[in-house]
């Protein structure tokens, strides 16, 4: 098929996943590898009253423009403006909290997962369930509204992700995906279903101080490929409010943007992984076995096929990187050479190759926020330097990326301890699109192959559009086989060994971050 033929008879998928950063919408054709049209939306989380947030109006604000976008993309390439689609998919930033009463009003600003003020909610409910209970989950910031008793507590009917909160509203179904919800409450991957033992301990722990018991507060949960309700007329009308848009559209079950990575890279299967940089950072490994210990620089969350994964979840990613490059784009405007952003970052990342394998004993903490991985409930960006430092701009290029990756190996090598193996890292994230550097230098850092993949261009948003288009083929393949097949088989991939040299001068920086981290602690007690 053609891609207006596709467009035009609906043989189309669209994915929208609201990120950290960019509310991104991605359309595929009756090939999935195939992009028709893209649209997107910038936006920003704020700190309101103590809490990281984004507003509910902005929500539907920016899905309605990245959506107008991508429909007016199509008419621009294609010459067709689409009304409809094989299938919907809507994927979110996981974790965090949006509670509801029993009419569906929100009764609390959303609190995002960048929120670390749930610290003793999480050490109470690791200890009870007997699995790590991060921060950001949202039963952690649950059980924390209900230690400190705030007064919605009581109004309670129910809770949800983004993802799933979106999909309520366009499908009328509360449902969630089994990789989203495995980041709301600990997930059976036996089942594919929330761990009943935990359930019950829960409901028993918090019987007298929640409305009702934690089962029937949660979202329910769905596989991928699961039918997950349909486009309902309200659910067009938000969506595109012109209303041009066809109710009646099937949609696969919301999921999370670790679970949209996960699809993204081709990384479901065991000894497979993947890292995705943005604002936040983190790597999701496919597990063979279970782990012998419980481990607090872990989440056990799941595929979207609901087998079991082991998240290395850092807080803080690309984003100091990114301030820095801005620096140097200023300082290029005011020699009066100009560059744009993107040939900034080219330069600064091919400069970096240049530098010592250990970054020249340069040391740099991208700590915006809290960094629980670290051991710091906040943040305070630094770079770190001893007098007899090699202070060249290669080495500070150099320290700044590996100092992306700086937490994150905190939290690998609890898994090399454990004994997990690793065939392969995909690699997605706007930092690996200067080719050959940030790739390296973070199998380096691993210690692993890491692949970079054309087909992660798009990232989540191609994501959760592929899911959508795999609703049409979960009768007869699931989705490990469905993507290795249809999707992935004819991909282009570039895979970098790891430097022995830069494995060892990672060795050696990340022994100075670690010791280092008592500065950035004392930062943060004193600033």
């Amino acid at each position: 098929m053609t891609a207006p033929e596709d467009i035009r008879e609906g043989r189309t998928s669209i994915g929208i996943e609201l990120g950290s950063t960019r509310i991104k919408a991605c359309l595929i054709g009756s090939d999935a590898t195939e992009v028709l049209a893209t649209g997107s939306f910038s936006w920003e989380n704020r700190l309101e009253d103590g809490l990281w947030t984004y507003g509910i109006d902005e929500v539907w604000a920016g899905l309605q423009a990245a959506f107008a976008e991508l429909v007016a993309d199509a008419e621009r390439q294609h010459g067709i403006r689409p009304t409809t689609f094989g299938a919907i998919g809507i994927s979110a930033m996981m974790h965090g909290y949006l509670a509801f009463d029993a009419a569906g009003e929100i009764l609390v600003p959303f609190r995002t997962w960048r929120n670390t003020n749930t610290g003793a909610a999480s050490a109470e409910l690791t200890e009870l369930l007997g699995v790590n209970i991060p921060l950001r989950w949202s039963i952690a910031h649950l059980q924390q509204a209900v230690i400190d008793d705030e007064p919605h507590v009581p109004q309670i009917a129910s809770i949800n992700t983004l993802a799933g909160y979106v999909h309520e509203k366009l499908t009328g179904e509360r449902v969630l995906g089994v990789g989203d919800a495995s980041g709301m409450f600990p997930i059976d991957s036996a089942t594919r279903d929330y761990d009943e033992r935990m359930l019950q301990a829960y409901a028993a722990h918090a019987a007298d101080r929640l409305p009702r018991p934690i089962a029937e507060i949660l979202p329910t949960v769905l596989p991928a490929g699961a039918a997950a309700g349909s486009l309902t007329p309200e659910g067009a009308a938000l969506l595109d409010p012109s209303g041009a848009l066809q109710p009646g559209i099937p949609l696969c079950p919301p999921e999370g943007d670790a679970g949209t990575g996960m699809v993204a890279t081709n990384s479901v299967a065991p000894r497979t992984g993947n890292v995705s940089a943005g604002t936040s950072i983190f790597a999701m490994v496919v597990l063979e076995r279970p782990l012998a210990e419980v481990h607090h620089e872990l989440d056990l969350v799941t595929t979207p096929a609901g087998d079991a994964v082991a998240m290395v979840h850092c807080n803080n990613g690309a984003s100091e990187l990114a301030a820095w490059a801005g620096l140097f784009t200023r300082f290029a405007a005011a020699a009066g050479q100009p560059l744009d952003g993107d040939a900034v970052f080219d330069a600064l990342f091919r400069e970096a190759l240049g530098g010592e394998a250990d970054a020249g004993g340069l040391i740099a903490y991208n700590h915006l926020a809290g960094e629980p991985i670290a051991g710091l409930d906040a943040g305070r960006p630094l770079f770190v330097r001893t007098p007899d430092s090699a202070f060249t701009l290669a080495n500070f290029m150099r320290s700044q990326l590996y100092g992306v990756f700086g937490t994150l190996a905190l939290g690998m090598q609890v898994l090399t301890d454990e004994g997990v193996a690793l065939d392969r890292m995909f690699a997605h994230g706007g930092m690996f699109r200067t080719a050959g550097v940030a790739q390296r230098f973070l199998a380096g850092a691993l210690g692993a192959p890491v692949a970079v993949g054309e087909l992660a261009s798009e990232g989540g948003a191609w994501g959760i559009a592929v899911l959508a288009s795999y609703l049409a083929h979960a009768e007869s393949a699931d989705l490990g086989t469905y993507l290795e097949k249809d999707v992935f088989a004819a991909a282009s991939v570039s895979l970098v060994e790891p430097d022995p040299a830069d494995v060892a001068g990672f060795a050696a920086y990340l022994d100075r971050y670690r010791a280092g981290l008592a500065v950035e602690a004392a930062a943060v007690a004193s600033l």
